[in-house]
């Protein structure tokens, strides 16, 4: 009887080990690169400018519609508020739309969230 024939292919466990090395890693640079780009963006925010030989840095600002569930509570009422349930501002507006909610009380109790981006830009165009 002879041995099986020797294989270059990592075993399952090798394949996992690996794996696990790849994601700590990954979650890792994740972490520092979250860590840094707030201090950049914290940076900008005061007026400072940012780039490299490659990269330029922008802050780009989106805002988001909510409607906070306790001002929605108070307004719509126990019924609506569950109805919404995590108060999905699609849903929130269909309703609304539709004639089951007063549309202007809701944009009344609607706020603006601001995210801000860090971008690269790179400077090559």
């Amino acid at each position: 009887m002879t041995a099986p024939p020797a294989s270059d292919e990592p075993t399952l466990s090798e394949l996992l080990e690996r794996y696990a090395t790849l994601r700590d890693t990954i979650q890792g640079l994740e972490t520092e690169r979250d860590a840094l780009g707030e201090q950049i963006k914290e940076a900008m925010t005061r007026g400072e400018r940012a780039e490299t030989e490659l990269y330029r840095a922008h802050l780009r600002v989106s805002r988001r519609l909510s409607y906070p569930l306790e001002r929605f509570r108070e307004v719509f009422g126990d019924a609506a508020a569950l109805e919404v349930a995590t108060i999905d501002r699609r849903r929130a507006e269909a309703l609304a739309q539709a004639g089951d909610l007063d549309g202007a009380r809701l944009r009344d109790i609607a706020e603006v969230k601001e995210v801000q981006a860090l971008v690269l830009v790179p400077k090559t165009r």
